[in-house]
């Protein structure tokens, strides 16, 4: 089994609506189990607000959920800051159901950690906080947004998980997504592919889910642009890129099929 990358990408064709597993080892679709380690894996996703682990992994997420994998979807906030002319609390109640919305569609469970949009933070408690996420989800893997990025709370989100990363002693693969890359992610050059084609659909669906925040110009403008582009770069029709933390754990559970 080899890792996804520009030397050794692998093309997945010939697939249906869920799709060839892209990113996880080989396992079984009707036990949900890897065929290499016996075990259902469990992916956590973490964004500061509804709609980044869409926008960012929501195929992948897609694609693990798909085999039978455990994806948690995880909110720094609830978008508290997001709708103009909207209370904070009228803003998270609307962006809460469409974090839901999407999470259905996409087959995940949502979990929200209880910052405010726009005026997170980081302290003492604010570690703490996902630190005990990690330790009580136990996961095998985790992708959180890129640091470099000019919105404060993606850059506060990526801080925070990786210090629970760091202090759980590094034991679960660490990646990066991006996010309207070019207005917000910034010096992003990924080092893994996911071949995202099959769940395409899918995918659209749940960033469609957040109809308060104009998923028609902040999708289908932008990250529909960024798919197709990081397909050209990885031999595919559509892709979702990332970046690997160059100490990851040495493990099977983001490789490819040989």
């Amino acid at each position: 089994m080899k890792n996804i990358s520009r030397r050794n990408m692998i093309r997945l064709s010939g697939m249906s609506a869920l799709g060839s597993m892209a990113g996880v080892q080989s396992f079984s679709k009707t036990t949900g189990k890897s065929k290499t380690t016996g075990k259902k894996l469990k992916i956590i996703v973490a964004g500061a607000h509804p709609d980044d682990p869409e926008s960012g992994c929501g195929g992948t997420m897609a694609l693990y959920s798909a085999y039978g994998h455990e994806v948690v979807s995880a909110y720094l906030t609830r978008g508290e800051a997001g709708i103009p002319g909207k209370s904070h609390e009228e803003s998270a109640s609307i962006r809460t159901d469409e974090a839901l919305k999407a999470c259905k569609i996409l087959g995940a469970r949502a979990e929200f950690l209880g910052q405010v949009d726009g005026s997170t933070e980081i302290t003492k408690d604010r570690y703490a906080a996902i630190y005990k996420l990690f330790e009580k989800e136990n996961p095998d893997i985790v992708f959180t947004h890129w640091p470099v990025d000019t919105h404060r709370d993606h850059r506060i989100c990526s801080i925070l998980v990786y210090d629970a990363w760091l202090n759980l002693g590094k034991k679960f693969p660490l990646y990066y997504f991006e996010v309207e890359s070019g207005i917000q992610t910034q010096n992003f050059s990924p080092s893994e592919y996911i071949n995202i084609g099959p769940v395409l659909t899918q995918k659209t669906a749940s960033c469609m889910a957040h109809a308060s925040q104009d998923p028609e110009d902040f999708y289908q403008t932008v990250h529909r642009k960024m798919e197709k582009f990081r397909g050209m770069e990885s031999d595919c029709e559509f892709a979702e890129a990332f970046i690997s933390h160059n100490q990851n754990p040495k493990n099977l559970f983001f490789n490819h099929l040989e």
